[in-house]
């Protein structure tokens, strides 16, 4: 936080991510309102606000590669705010329909598209690389303080006021960042000097790196599949906690704030991280997260619900902080902008087809049900990890006996080295870690 940069930086998305989590607390409250109380609906709204995440976000890569990120996030978030006001005055004119929040969705959802993965990548640019896993995780804070601050707002502003006031201070909170962006020093940030041409920033070399790099390739491929079905809070919090506990909206409110809350302190928790974590720390927060999302779903009333989401959401941020930590401190700077598209892609780009899956699921078999399925197959994809990364490697695990047992990891090998010599990757020392 002494990076000026960085401040201006963290201040502004601190304030735009407490809007946009006003927004999208109202806008599912909205569009159960005008579906009548259909998860299916909230599945759709929220597969097609990630949509373009999955259709652009490897092309947002390839431009944060070649250009300037600063600019590129200036015109991003720009045409985000222009959205999120049309769309705020149509739903303050009271005419507002659902197709209308379909749309708007979708449109919210190209700005986020582009600006995510550069976003994502200047970080690295606001920072030296030792700051860079701090910096990281306090944008993860960041992200989740406003999460917790942003739908208890709307929790209590919806039980105010109706959700037109709300859409209209979220617009308002959402230019923050473009002032942040305007007021930084261009001359204080890190980055080459040489701005690569567009043969340089071809698509198909990032995906090719990252194919002969197993130490990116095994938490990018575990990432998608828990971003595709484990991180559908924003569907199956909403429907449960209004169908299922008939609670209000400053209720659900309270659901979304308590996952948040614990995932602010997983974020804080790897803040004082300083170099890049092993690949079992990524192994044991899925298996973690695995087993509260479970419980989450075997929850009996509204309480029991409310107190498992603060580790399920601390487990939650803790495993995509340190997989993105992974990924981050070991891609090239040449490739970063690609590599993080390809994360963004895989974490929020595979969410349309989950939340299709969650909202169909909870539509017909309860939305219990999408929530503790959905952890059983984190825990099977976490175990599926485990597995390849211990043939991939030669490590193994002892069980030593006694009167306390003990299960411990031996690691027989390094990280693989990577192919091309001149985009060295860090590599780790073997060693024996007690689990």
């Amino acid at each position: 936080m002494q990076v000026r940069n960085y401040r201006l930086f963290a201040t502004g998305q601190l304030v735009k991510l407490v809007g946009v989590w006003m927004m999208f607390t109202a806008q599912d409250w909205l569009v159960l309102d005008l579906s009548g109380n259909s998860p299916g609906a909230l599945g759709l709204v929220t597969a097609l606000q990630f949509l373009p995440v999955l259709l652009l976000t490897l092309w947002s890569g390839k431009l944060a590669d070649r250009f300037d990120k600063r600019k590129l996030l200036v015109m991003a978030n720009t045409t985000f705010a222009v959205t999120a006001i049309l769309f705020a005055i149509l739903v303050a004119s009271g005419v507002v329909e659902l197709w209308h929040v379909f749309l708007f969705a979708s449109l919210l959802g190209v700005a986020n598209a582009v600006e995510t993965p550069v976003r994502q990548s200047f970080v690295s640019e606001l920072v030296e690389l030792p700051l860079l896993p701090n910096a990281l995780a306090l944008s993860a804070a960041t992200f989740n303080t406003a999460r917790i601050g942003g739908p208890a707002l709307a929790g209590v502003a919806l039980a105010l006021f109706q959700t037109g006031p709300v859409f209209l201070i979220a617009t308002v909170l959402s230019i923050a960042p473009i002032f942040s962006y305007l007021s930084m020093r261009p001359l204080d940030l890190h980055r080459s000097m040489a701005r690569p041409s567009a043969g340089d920033t071809r698509i198909v070399d990032g995906l090719k790196y990252v194919w002969k790099r197993h130490d990116l390739l095994l938490p990018l491929t575990l990432m998608a599949a828990i971003g595709m079905i484990g991180f559908n809070f924003p569907v199956t919090l909403a429907a449960l906690a209004k169908i299922n506990f008939h609670a209000g909206p400053s209720s659900f409110g309270l659901l979304t704030t308590a996952l948040a809350a614990g995932a602010l302190c997983g974020a804080l928790a790897g803040s004082g991280r300083r170099s890049r974590p092993s690949v079992y720390v990524v192994l044991g927060a899925t298996l973690a997260f695995g087993v509260f999302e479970v419980a989450v779903g075997f929850a009996p009333n509204f309480i029991v619900a409310m107190i498992l989401l603060v580790p399920t959401g601390f487990f939650s941020i803790y495993l995509a902080q340190a997989a993105n930590h992974r990924v981050q401190m070991g891609v090239h700077s040449g490739y970063r902008g690609r590599v993080m598209a390809l994360y963004v892609l895989v974490f929020l780009g595979t969410t349309p087809i989950g939340a299709s899956l969650a909202g169909w699921w909870g539509e017909h078999f309860g939305v219990p049900s999408s929530i503790w399925a959905a952890g059983m197959f984190c825990l099977v994809a976490g175990v599926a990890a485990v597995v390849w990364q211990l043939r991939s490697s030669g490590d193994r695990l002892s069980l030593r006996g006694g009167s306390r047992p003990r299960l411990t990891l031996v690691r027989t090998a390094q990280d693989e080295p990577v192919v091309e010599p001149a985009l060295p990757a860090p590599v780790e020392p073997a060693r024996t870690i007690a689990a």
